[in-house]
């Protein structure tokens, strides 16, 4: 099954270090590649052994697939801003009919700053699945991410019932050292680079960085990840 194309095209890895002259350096990072198979293996096995669920797909067509079948029908549904999810199609298919309550959808529907807030704070986080992707997996089997608002880093660390995790093999790194280094230094400055395009402001910012180092022991596939075997996202 082939996935719904991606209608944000301009702000993937590739338009953004064509178009975007603070990050055209990175565009020959390693940060950008895919993972060996043997990195993979090594993070599935590490992740495993620390509580998460974990499901390594070939394609972002597979993902969208992966993705679609473990979210239950009737479902209530919010997604961090995620270029991975809009690179899989996943952001397009939602716009549409689906089995499952977008409350994305209703907290940007509400215009008003102060209430959208609000339903960031309450119904955003508190869903039944919460999807995102995240900066870097470590090879020891740790998950890092981080955000300027705090709603993402909420979400996944508690307050959704359940957590998919959707990331390309180029997001394998070897420990949370280098977790943090490219966090800082390559999805930061691409990260800037999309915001000058959606929002118009200079740059972003990590005011709030998580790493979850094992699954929650009180409910141990609270947190699923989809590893693909491409690059995606940043």
């Amino acid at each position: 099954m082939s996935a719904p194309k991606n209608t944000n095209e301009r702000e993937t890895f590739g338009a953004l270090t064509i178009n975007d002259e603070q990050v055209k350096a990175l565009s020959s990072s390693n940060y950008a590649k895919a993972a060996s198979t043997e990195r993979v293996k090594a993070a599935q096995t590490a992740l495993e052994a620390n509580g998460f669920k974990v499901h390594v797909v070939n394609t972002r067509d597979d993902a969208f697939v992966a993705l679609k079948n473990l979210i239950p029908a009737d479902a209530s549904i919010n997604n961090a801003h995620s270029t991975t999810l809009e690179e899989i199609g996943f952001i397009t298919y939602i716009k549409g009919e689906t089995p499952w309550k977008n409350v994305h959808a209703e907290i940007i529907a509400e215009k008003d700053p102060a209430k959208q807030a609000e339903l960031r704070r309450t119904a955003g986080s508190t869903v039944d699945y919460y999807l995102t992707s995240v900066a870097a997996i470590t090879e020891d089997g740790h998950i890092a991410h981080g955000d300027l608002s705090g709603s993402k880093v909420g979400g996944v660390a508690f307050g959704a019932g359940n957590v998919i995790v959707i990331a390309g093999s180029n997001k394998i790194v070897k420990d949370e050292a280098e977790a943090w280094k490219r966090q800082e230094e390559f999805a930061l400055p691409l990260e800037s680079a999309r915001v000058r395009i959606a929002y118009g402001l200079p740059a972003s910012s990590i005011t709030h960085y998580e790493v979850i180092r094992r699954a929650n022991p009180f409910n141990a596939n609270r947190i699923q990840i989809i590893i693909v075997n491409e690059a995606l996202g940043y």
